[in-house]
């Protein structure tokens, strides 16, 4: 992408976090990466895309694949051994983006297996990873990225290389890049220890100010009509910015971290209880690149608190259903305390050639961010957060922006889902608290799939268990040397083989089928009826469907749900891989009315029909948590019985949780899941020490076998 193509990074309007995050990062390398968490159309994108052009240019060893630095060569690079000092030349910084549908191979690198069986090459095609490094990697939506992905990933951007090993054939290369990757929290969450190895997180939003909003759409506008004079308008500020961004990157090795510092910082992550060490180390470099931003040699309090706020929220979360945050008061009371306790640093020594600050924070002038000279002054911006971001001007008047004030990102409002608003004579009672979570057995789907990797049913995947060997559809990618080596020896005569070497052609490679597991789509359809509203009963269904949601955030499932009360149902959450959207909806839902079954089980057969054109290979399984009445319309029962076996015909996996409780039962969830040709369970039996054959029922109805 051509400079002048690029929406440039200093007309982004507001933002402060995550332009401060960045060019933190821009700074530090080492700082780890930032995760942009928020809704879309928050600029997330632009301004990842619009860093690149602030980066240094990168001086390059002529012909190689892999970047390598003409005055460090990297030793064990493929392309080498590489000359010290030899010819070399520069390119600008890249910015490599990873698509979501990303195979392995083309992350990491492929091998040519067949040149390595027959020839003994090591034949390395280099991926994503060889093409980011001394640049940036960006991940758009990588909360939808494969685990095993995020693992490769995340391993070398910790290890700053990448290791591509296959069937005892390994390559190594060198893989430093500055990793930024951007969510929506709506489409599911990250996993904790996945959370924990990007350095920062911010939290976007879109202004609520009108004025502000107006200049956003007023730059876009201006942009899309010529980019070229849009781009030119700001090219002064963007050079300014580079220029800051090579003056902190010198400063930054004389930035002295001191022990006052030091213990600000482990008080801070104590005070929180942040797991393991990396969060200390995270908060250090962040808050001496923090100080090197601000043109300073001493890491001030201001810098730790700042970086506290950008570098310890997302490990903060102990469950899926705990939102990223961080007490700022309980935070400056940390502070407070350790400056209390601990040894005060020396004051801040300013860099060569500055005079000393005043007492009082004196004003000596605009900065690099200013368009003037000296430095900045290093209050600017602590009060607001900014961070001493540059003061943005609008388009027209070149006048400072308005300040951004975002609204926090907030759940489903009660009333939002589950119940809809109240229907005529649907007598609706508040929404009652779920009860606490507990862990449940495996349920899973029967048969063998072949969906996407996850944690829950069997099913044919590129990692685990091999099983057989077939030849290969299109490119190989898991090699199984036993069947490949068998093909070949009948023919090693007739191929006119001498010596020790094996001859081995492509007809004799051999893919190697693995079976796993999958995640599935678990659609909840939840009785919220009269007959559902007693407290006691209401509190304990919410925390039997919390479990369940619970386990499929574990097992990498998509989750829907489905509510009924009243007249009719409604789809309360569409299929999601955010669980954590599905507890919000399920907390706020209201119970009252008649209980109309049917209605909930045709809605829910609308949403897998709908879902199955969409991803055939992820197969359903559905959770009907009921105590199996059906009343309102003519003939309920039997219309609720024709509607489970629209379901049976379709070989949909079904588990009905019985919420019926009391001395005398009807068993009417019992009729219902023999309709469904699921299985029943109770709540009580649903718990995992409680339950012992469940799967077993699940996957070995007679339908299910017959569809396997």
């Amino acid at each position: 992408m051509s400079t002048s193509s690029r929406y440039p990074f200093t007309a982004i309007v507001g933002q402060d976090d995550l332009r401060l995050a960045l060019l933190l990062n821009a700074v530090s390398p080492a700082v780890g990466g930032v995760l942009v968490r928020g809704e879309k159309g928050t600029a997330k994108s632009t301004a990842v895309r619009a860093l690149a052009a602030l980066l240094p240019p990168v001086r390059t060893v002529e012909g190689c694949r892999f970047s390598c630095d003409p005055a460090a060569p990297d030793p064990g690079c493929p392309d080498g051994p590489h000359p010290a000092d030899g010819p070399g030349g520069e390119r600008a910084a890249r910015m490599v983006e990873l698509p979501v549908g990303a195979s392995e191979d083309r992350l990491v690198g492929a091998l040519d297996i067949e040149r390595a069986l027959a020839e003994g090459v090591k034949a390395f095609e280099p991926g994503l990873l060889a093409d980011a490094h001394r640049g940036i990697l960006y991940v758009d939506e990588v909360n939808l990225l494969h685990d095993h992905l995020i693992d490769l990933l995340l391993d070398a951007a910790a290890m700053g290389a990448s290791y591509v090993e296959r069937e005892g054939v390994s390559v190594r290369h060198a893989a430093r890049f500055l990793l930024v990757g951007t969510m929506n929290p709506e489409e599911g969450e990250l996993r904790p220890q996945l959370l924990d190895r990007f350095g920062l997180t911010v939290e976007v939003a879109a202004s609520r100010e009108p004025d502000q909003r107006v200049e956003v759409v007023r730059r876009r506008l201006a942009f899309e009509d010529d980019p070229a004079a849009f781009a030119g308008r700001w090219s002064g500020e963007e050079a300014e910015l580079r220029a800051r961004v090579a003056a902190a990157r010198a400063l930054l090795p004389r930035v002295r971290l001191g022990d006052g510092a030091l213990r600000r910082i482990a008080a801070v992550c104590a005070a929180f209880e942040v797991d393991g060490m990396r969060g200390d180390l995270v908060m250090a470099r962040t808050a001496t690149a923090l100080a090197a931003w601000a043109g300073r040699t001493e890491v001030a309090v201001e810098d730790v608190r700042r970086a506290a706020l950008l570098a310890l929220p997302h490990r903060r979360r102990r469950n899926p259903f705990d939102a990223p945050g961080l007490d700022e008061e309980k935070l400056d009371e940390v502070l407070r305390d350790a400056a209390a306790d601990g040894p005060e640093d020396e004051p801040p020594t300013p860099p060569e050639g500055q005079a000393p600050e005043e007492p009082d924070g004196g004003d000596d002038g605009p900065g690099p961010d200013g368009g003037g000279g000296g430095q900045p002054d290093p209050g600017d911006g602590a009060g607001d957060g900014s961070g001493g971001l540059p003061p943005q001007r609008t388009e027209d008047s070149g006048a400072p922006a308005p300040e951004d004030a975002p609204e926090a990102l907030t759940g489903a409002e009660p009333g939002e889902s589950g119940g809809g608003t109240p229907r005529p004579g649907s007598a609706e009672q508040q929404a009652v608290a779920a009860g606490e979570p507990f862990r449940t057995k495996v349920l899973s789907v029967p048969g063998l799939g072949a969906g996407a990797a996850g944690r829950r049913s069997r099913a044919r995947t590129e990692h685990g268990r091999t099983t057989g060997a077939t030849r290969p559809e299109g490119a190989l990618t898991k090699l199984h040397l036993t069947a490949t080596v068998r093909a070949a020896a009948p023919h090693q005569r007739a191929r006119g083989r001498s010596g020790r070497g094996l001859v081995v052609r492509r007809d004799d490679l051999r893919q190697a089928t693995r079976e796993g597991r999958e995640g599935n789509l678990v659609l909840f359809v939840v009785d919220a009826s009269g007959s559902m509203a007693a407290r006691k009963r209401m509190g304990a269904v919410k925390g039997a469907v919390l479990s369940l949601l619970l386990d499929a955030y574990q097992r990498r499932d998509k989750v829907g749900l489905v509510t009924f009360r009243g007249r009719d149902a409604e789809v309360a959450l569409p299929p999601t891989s955010s669980v954590d959207a599905a507890a919000a909806r399920l907390q706020a839902l209201p119970t009252g009315g008649r209980t109309p079954l049917a209605a909930g089980l045709l809605k829910a057969h609308d949403v897998l029909r709908v879902e199955r054109l969409r991803d055939a290979t992820r197969r359903p399984l559905l959770v009907v948590v009921t105590d199996g009445r059906a009343t309102g319309g003519p003939e309920p029962v039997a219309l609720a019985a024709r509607a489970a076996r629209l379901h049976a015909a379709e070989a949909t996996a079904s588990v009905v949780v019985d919420c019926e409780t009391g001395p005398v039962r009807l068993g009417l969830a019992g009729e219902l899941a023999r309709e469904l040709r699921g299985t029943a369970v109770t709540l009580d039996e649903l718990r995992a020490e409680a339950l012992t054959g469940l799967v077993k029922d699940v996957t070995d109805h007679p339908r299910a076998r017959r569809a396997a």
